[in-house]
């Protein structure tokens, strides 16, 4: 805490993210990489514009990208916004929607930096739980809101809301804007991009970072209706008008064009998490139904923290949430398959 320090920074509780070990050695599985990498024609891309023209300003309008990712969901460019990674452009949904007279509604149990960036933003949000099962209940959003967001499938749990619910939810809510935080969305469910020429309040956010493997260089994007879009460029431009740089804008561009490979190691990683999910339950694991690149499992008789200890010793990381009710479950990011058997071969000795 610093005196010079302005009132709202003392009450912020910010996000904190997965480790990022500086050991070597280890089987990194918690923070949900892709354990297979970018494609080849990323790299190529990368190395052709690393010349002299990094001298010069990016695309403040990504238009290329735009028009990239318009054409891959069957929109228009001006339907299409881009970001430094998903979590700036929903820092600028949230500051563009969401401050509002009714309270923001999300799960209880879901990405933990939103009620962070409602204590940036000052605004009001409701919790609201998650079933029994863990699955998100359409009827306890059917109430005056000034806002709703959801990843979908939904994190930590990996649990999916069908794209008929979310159409449910739509027209049940129009008087204020639904964001769908699709970061996941490409290991096993269908986009709501689909649905955003049919409502006005839908925004879909995605990200690069999951199934195309370009966390290292943070490209977000949103899918909404001109009106929403243009809410999130004035916030944008008021804020970074340059926020992609000329490597992550070719790179995202090639990753688009490589659909071949996006949709294979997509499905080598839907294929090694049901082959996870089998060696879990084998070994007494609850394992919850998962559309993501990660599993969210939990052991009837050992404890969470003593397992995460356990699996770190045999030089294996996963996450753990120490949050009520989740507080006994751990989520384990799907890897190769040799990081996929270390895994279970760490915890059978430890089991």
């Amino acid at each position: 805490m610093s005196r010079y320090w302005s009132p709202v920074v003392n009450q912020l509780s910010p996000y904190v993210p997965g480790e990022q070990p500086k050991i070597d050695n280890l089987v990194k599985l918690n923070t949900n990489e892709n354990p297979y990498g970018p494609s080849p024609k990323v790299i190529e891309a990368i190395n052709r514009v690393t010349d002299e023209g990094l001298r010069l300003y990016p695309d403040p309008t990504a238009s290329r990208l735009r028009q990239a990712v318009a054409a891959n969901h069957n929109l228009q460019p001006e339907q299409v916004f881009i970001g430094n990674g998903s979590d700036e452009v929903l820092a600028h949904a949230f500051f563009a929607f969401f401050q509002q007279s009714n309270p923001l509604l999300f799960p209880d149990i879901t990405y933990s930096f939103y009620p962070v960036y409602c204590g940036l933003y000052n605004i009001e949000y409701r919790a609201v739980p998650l079933a029994e099962d863990y699955s998100l209940r359409l009827d306890d959003y059917d109430t005056p809101n000034g806002g709703i967001i959801f990843p979908n499938p939904n994190a930590p749990t990996g649990r999916l809301l069908p794209l008929s619910e979310i159409e449910t939810l739509l027209i049940r809510n129009t008087d204020s804007v639904v964001v769908v935080d699709e970061a996941y969305i490409d290991f096993g469910g269908e986009s709501a991009a689909r649905l955003v020429n049919d409502y006005p309040n839908l925004l879909v956010v995605q990200t690069l970072s999951k199934s195309r493997a370009l966390a290292g260089l943070r490209i977000g994007l949103a899918m909404g209706q001109e009106a929403l879009i243009e809410g999130l460029i004035r916030v944008k431009d008021s804020f970074n008008s340059y926020p992609i740089d000329r490597l992550a804008l070719a790179a995202a561009i090639a990753s688009y064009k490589d659909d071949d490979y996006f949709k294979k190691t997509c499905q080598r990683v839907i294929d090694d998490r049901a082959q996870v999910t089998g060696e879990l339950e084998a070994m007494g694991f609850q394992v919850l139904p998962s559309s993501a690149n990660f599993v969210f499992a939990r052991h009837p008789d050992k404890d969470a923290g003593t397992i995460v200890a356990g699996l770190r010793e045999s030089g294996v990381i996963v996450r753990h949430f120490k949050q009520a009710r989740i507080d006994q479950f751990l989520r384990i990011t799907v890897g190769t398959p040799a990081q996929n058997q270390s895994l279970i071969e760490a915890l059978k000795s430890l089991l």
